[in-house]
């Protein structure tokens, strides 16, 4: 049995992202080139559990990568940037903010995991220094609380106007068969605000029926979470389907989406 969780294959590389529960329900990855052994780091905000896994994984970590700056999702970096002895990535504009910020990057920049190549996109609305990292060639994107299944993050810092051009001309442009690796397990209580919004909608309330069983098996806690009960990644083609803030028609409807789910 393969010790990563998923995998994507890309000629001779290979990058296998590692999905570690942390927190009551957020998602630390760890990601590897199997090529060459080196790893990064996404989104901890807490260090055991990723010194565990990598450790487990045998692998060496060389860079921690910052979607945002929130400390549930970076809380660990000193720790960790500590214990590996690496930098810490994240948007240019956070360096006054992000816990053990070092290297900052800026919308078409780029970060390297061994083998594998990520593309920087600028996507603020959550928070203004938030960004997402696309492996294009693995056909997957870390985009944090910009864009979860059946959802979006909250406008902390942004407009309704900024979340449309982030999900609808940044993430939206992204291929169908992307992978999409988000930061929290707020899928199930997502598709029931989607499914109270579009009823009719069948694509919605067929999978939010599936993940009610899917998490109806779920561990008592988050921490002992298995693969099995864990909803992310989805695609962008499943989004594009069920995800009422994907498919709002302007920033207008989206900001009226985000304001019913704020009181849901």
């Amino acid at each position: 049995m393969n010790r990563f969780s998923v995998l994507a294959s890309v000629s001779d590389v290979t990058l296998h992202i590692e999905r570690i529960p942390t927190l009551r329900d957020n998602y630390t990855y760890l990601l590897v080139c199997e090529a060459t052994g080196e790893a990064a780091v996404v989104d901890a905000p807490e260090a055991a559990p990723v010194i565990q896994r990598a450790t487990r994984a045998g692998v060496r970590v060389t860079k921690i990568l910052s979607t945002h700056h929130h400390p549930d999702h970076s809380a660990a970096n000193p720790e960790l940037a500590k214990h590996f002895q690496v930098p810490v990535f994240g948007h240019a504009s956070d360096a006054g903010r992000l816990p053990g910020f070092t290297d900052g990057v800026e919308e078409g920049d780029s970060v390297t995991v061994g083998g594998q190549h990520a593309r920087i996109l600028h996507i603020p609305a959550h928070t203004r220094g938030h960004i997402a990292y696309v492996f294009e060639e693995a056909g997957a994107v870390f985009c944090g609380d910009t864009l979860f299944a059946a959802g979006c993050g909250r406008l902390f810092e942004g407009t309704p106007e900024m979340m449309f051009r982030a999900l609808r001309e940044k993430l939206g442009a992204l291929p169908d068969a992307m992978r999409i690796y988000c930061g929290h397990e707020y899928t199930e209580n997502n598709l029931r605000f989607a499914v109270s919004v579009e009823p009719e909608n069948r694509a919605i309330t067929e999978k939010f029926e599936a993940v009610r069983a899917q998490r109806a098996k779920r561990a008592p806690a988050w921490h002992d979470a298995t693969p099995d009960e864990m909803t992310i990644p989805s695609t962008l083609a499943e989004e594009r389907a069920t995800n009422p803030f994907l498919r709002a028609r302007n920033a207008f409807d989206l900001g009226r989406l985000r304001t019913l789910k704020d009181n849901f």
